[in-house]
């Protein structure tokens, strides 16, 4: 009978979304490029971009306050994460490469790392509750990767224990800041360039594992810029060619095993894609510049349902409200 009733309800949720899928403007910032994005609940969501700029909305998207932290104008904040109305860390990317953290919901922000290495370039940053982490693009053949255990009040180096040892002119790409996810134990990335990879560390185990896999790569603009698992051994990866977004081959993998073995989707996308989440385990999201797409059946099919650009998926607590930004400073929403 269980199986029954949650068959019932997978259908309910997928019939919904085929008749919910209106794509809705909440708000556009000028001359500002978005990629990080977060929310608490459903209607707490926050976004961070270039210039400096932090916003917050408290309504679904209806109002926003503009709380960029003073002195930082000139940094692109890549990634965001949140944990309350008042508590949020930011992550600038390059050099210096800062993390910035507030309590009282942007009203001041304090430092809490900087890394002024020439070459550091941070990707994005994953929490598990209090615990998460943050990569950057190799250095000396080696990924960075910043480790916190109190929501981002201290962090610590331990890229020489984990072991993320790249390819040569293998990198991340920080499109979205979600090529690096931290679910259960394990740590996964996601790589590009010359070559695409899964790391997956996990860390009850202590064990380090890279898998390669055959999305579109092989240039410096080609690779895998998002990954969602939905469990252990359930996940898929986005990405293709940002120089030539509308290039849909091999911009889609899915993997039942953990990242050992990948497949290629029934249908692909209608292009390059920089962000991808799991709203239920049959239904999902990716968008990009060459618009956004949905698949119904665990990520085999997939169809256009807007050909606006963005960069970056945040889903609600509910999982039925979702959020997107991109490099106009635009801000949307979908509801299902």
């Amino acid at each position: 009978m269980k199986k029954i009733i949650l068959g019932l309800l997978s259908t309910c949720f997928a019939a919904c979304i085929l008749h919910a899928q209106e794509i809705k403007p909440l708000t556009q910032k000028e001359q500002v490029s978005f990629r990080g994005i977060a929310v608490w609940n459903d209607d707490c969501v926050w976004v961070s971009g270039s210039k400096g700029t932090v916003g917050k909305s408290l309504d679904g998207g209806k109002s926003w306050s503009w709380i960029s932290p003073k002195g930082y104008e000139s940094y692109d904040f890549r990634d965001i994460e949140v944990f309350s109305k008042k508590e949020a860390v930011i992550l600038a990317a390059g050099s210096p490469a800062v993390i910035l953290r507030t309590t009282d919901g942007g009203d001041s922000w304090k430092e809490m790392y900087q890394d002024n290495r020439p070459a550091i370039f941070f990707d994005g940053m994953d929490f598990k509750g209090k615990e998460g982490f943050a990569v950057g693009d190799p250095i000396d053949g080696t990924f960075q990767l910043l480790q916190s255990k109190d929501k981002g009040k201290t962090w610590k180096d331990v890229s020489n224990f984990m072991f993320l040892i790249a390819d040569s002119a293998e990198a991340a790409f920080a499109a979205s800041g979600t090529s690096i996810q931290y679910l259960n134990n394990n740590v996964w990335l996601g790589t590009g360039g010359a070559t695409a990879n899964i790391f997956k560390r996990n860390e009850k185990a202590l064990t380090m594992d890279k898998y390669p896999c055959p999305i579109l790569q092989g240039s410096p603009s080609q690779g895998i810029f998002s990954i969602d698992f939905w469990s252990d051994k359930e996940g898929i990866v986005v990405g293709g060619d940002y120089l030539q977004d509308s290039i849909s081959t091999n911009t889609i993998m899915l993997t039942s095993d953990g990242g050992q073995n990948w497949v290629s989707s029934s249908s692909q996308t209608s292009g390059f894609k920089s962000a991808v989440k799991f709203i239920s385990r049959t239904v999902l999201l990716a968008t990009g510049t060459s618009g956004t797409d949905i698949s119904e059946d665990g990520g085999l099919q997939w169809r256009n349902i807007s050909k606006e650009s963005f960069n970056s998926i945040a889903v609600g607590k509910s999982r039925r409200v979702i959020y997107l930004t991109g490099s106009h400073g635009n801000v949307a929403k979908l509801s299902l």
